[in-house]
């Protein structure tokens, strides 16, 4: 891929992402769903099969992917709409590329700011407004172009019909209820999936499909209880698909290294030919991978700071506070499974350290935190989440971190 690269620079660019479904799609090997449009995506491009998060929320993640900084540096360590209100700090995505002559377009929601109208953006539109953009523009003008699909978000649309086939992730209770959500989940998936193939049917239309470098990707785990607002590999693993037939992506190509969403936007200026600014830390998908990422949490619903490091064989976690064993968001509360099984989630946090060897506990139920034989690889993992706080300034490290909800509680009335 590099090899080509050097050949080549991507005209246009368009970025793809769902809600919360993780990498619940048939290309990664849930068989039961049906994503067509997606299957034939990843058949046309790399598959990234060890991608993750830098966080188990929304905004946090989102803000990740679209400035390549992870939330403690981004400004974003929490939701951004009304009521949280956290804000991007940096330079969005599509201020970077519109600075160097790309016309920038959002078609769906956004959600790393209140403000959108300042992220960059020369119009914001509905998702069906794709193929009427790209219209307007001559193939001499280049595109930045966002596309957030909400058909995976809850609330779900009726179950509708059974699904053949379909399985229960493991770390959720093999039940009726869950039979039921799973189900709802993937006729959401579908859905989300037709809005895809008319995308990428539009791309193909107006021409540009061949030079566009195109990424599918999905902001977090599945919004389930132990998934989503976890730093459990269900709350932080995403899909990852590219495309680009021009640069050299490959077809059917699987890529199994480590790597971070906050590489996606390098590896987009890149491709493009556009200088990656200082600071940004992400690294290109055109390199090699990493050998450890890096995830946290600090808010979500409540403050709940936690942070951790998963290398291929391990996962370090360390929770700064007391707080349930698992932090289960209100919209999947009002789903069956948290309501038949209340008490297994609302139970105190057993652990301030938890470590997991994922080869042999890869649901991550036996910590193995304390444990003499594996103590040395506790102590190094600890070293190295360490570290890295240190290297990027988290503020964690000074003390307990404030949300704007209490910067303006503290300010005065007058």
């Amino acid at each position: 891929m590099a090899e080509e690269h050097s050949r080549a620079l991507a005209r246009d660019v368009v970025v793809m992402t769902t809600h919360d479904i993780g990498r619940h799609l048939h290309c990664y090997g849930q068989h039961s769903v049906v994503s067509p449009n997606l299957d034939a995506f990843a058949a046309q491009g790399a598959r990234f099969t060890q991608a993750f998060a830098t966080a188990p929320q929304c905004s946090p993640s989102r803000a990740s992917l679209a400035s390549g900084l992870y939330p403690h540096n981004n400004g974003v360590m929490g939701l951004a709409h009304a009521g949280f209100d956290w804000e991007l700090a940096v330079p969005h995505a599509a201020a970077i590329f519109a600075e160097q002559g790309f016309q920038s377009h959002l078609f769906g929601g956004q959600h790393v700011t209140p403000h959108p109208e300042r992220l960059g953006f020369e119009a914001i539109h509905p998702t069906t407004d794709f193929e009427k953009v790209l219209a307007r523009h001559g193939k001499d003008q280049r595109l930045y172009l966002e596309i957030n699909f909400d058909e995976t978000h809850r609330p779900y649309p009726p179950t509708g019909s059974a699904v053949v086939g379909l399985e229960i992730p493991g770390y959720l209770p093999q039940s009726a209820e869950a039979m039921e959500e799973m189900t709802a989940v993937q006729h959401a998936i579908t859905a989300m999936d037709a809005a895809v193939g008319r995308v990428l049917a539009a791309l193909e239309r107006s021409g540009r499909a061949d030079d566009s470098l195109v990424i599918f990707t999905t902001d977090h785990g599945l919004a389930m209880p132990r998934a989503k607002c976890t730093l459990y590999d269900p709350g932080l693993e995403v899909a990852l698909l590219m495309r680009w037939p021009a640069g050299g992506t490959g077809r059917g190509t699987t890529r199994t290294e480590l790597v971070s969403n906050i590489d996606v936007l390098p590896t987009l200026l890149e491709s493009c030919g556009v200088p990656v600014p200082a600071g940004i830390q992400g690294q290109s998908l055109i390199g090699p991978g990493r050998e450890a990422v890096f995830a946290e949490k600090t808010f979500h619903s409540y403050y709940d700071p936690m942070r951790c490091i998963r290398t291929h064989r391990h996962k370090y976690i360390r929770n700064f506070e007391t707080a349930f064993a698992v932090e289960v968001p209100a919209d999947i509360q009002l789903g069956p499974i948290f309501r038949a099984n209340p008490g297994r989630y609302s139970v105190d946090r057993p652990s301030m350290v938890e470590l997991y060897d994922l080869q042999a506990d890869p649901l991550e139920q036996r910590n193995l935190a304390g444990n003499p034989e594996t103590a040395g690889v506790e102590l190094e993992l600890s070293d190295r989440l360490w570290t890295w706080m240190r290297e990027t300034a988290d503020p964690l490290l000074l003390g307990p971190v404030a949300s704007p909800r209490y910067k303006m509680a503290v300010q005065p009335d007058h």
